[in-house]
């Protein structure tokens, strides 16, 4: 799986939010190795989208399509200041991945020491974390350049998520979560998505 993650300061949230409506509607039928998008606008004006494609390729030839340009075009006003986009080439899902279910999404960004660590972290007690968190549904771990590293949660609810946050942990989790906040060389940052817009393909 390959990963971009499209960040900006919303001009309008809901002209943003009509522009990706018509992206899904008129161009996502020819975005070929498209597997899904997730965005949303944080309390403080950041938009965060985080678009899941099969290969790298796929991604590009979605964005090189002249209707896409013509989109981005119109698109790109509704920011104010620069666009960034981030690429990321190896991507580790757990407990199932990206969801469309999910009624509140946290997107985590920072710096990792050991790329390879981050996906032996992940993959190891997946069972005991879905038995502990029931409101944790999925997610993605997006690894990008030489040590970069974004995190998409999805949750149930936000209300769901910060109960589950609380909870007196075992020591399994305890020390799955230590080896979690270990692994970060820099301070993280927590984009949080109240009203996320969950979109895949039809």
């Amino acid at each position: 799986m390959f990963i971009q993650v499209i960040q900006g300061r919303a001009l309008d949230v809901d002209d943003l939010h009509e522009a990706l409506e018509r992206w899904m509607r008129e161009l996502s039928p020819g975005a070929h190795g498209w597997l899904g998008t997730t965005a949303g606008v944080t309390d403080d004006g950041l938009f965060v989208d985080v678009a899941r494609f099969d290969t790298r390729h796929a991604a590009h030839h979605s964005g090189d399509r002249p209707e896409h340009g013509q989109w981005w075009v119109r698109t790109a006003k509704l920011f104010a200041g620069e666009v960034t986009f981030l690429d990321c080439d190896e991507v580790i899902e757990f407990l199932g991945g990206g969801s469309d279910e999910a009624g509140f999404v946290q997107v985590l960004q920072g710096r990792v020491r050991d790329h390879a660590r981050v996906r032996q972290v992940l993959e190891r007690g997946q069972e005991e974390l879905a038995a502990f968190r029931s409101d944790l549904i999925g997610g993605t771990a997006a690894l990008c350049g030489q040590d970069g590293c974004v995190e998409t949660a999805y949750f149930t609810s936000e209300m769901a998520a910060r109960r589950g946050e609380a909870k007196l942990q075992p020591p399994a989790i305890r020390g799955l979560m230590r080896d979690w906040q270990e692994l970060f060389v820099s301070d993280v940052d927590f984009f949080d998505l109240r009203e996320p817009w969950l979109y895949s393909p039809r």
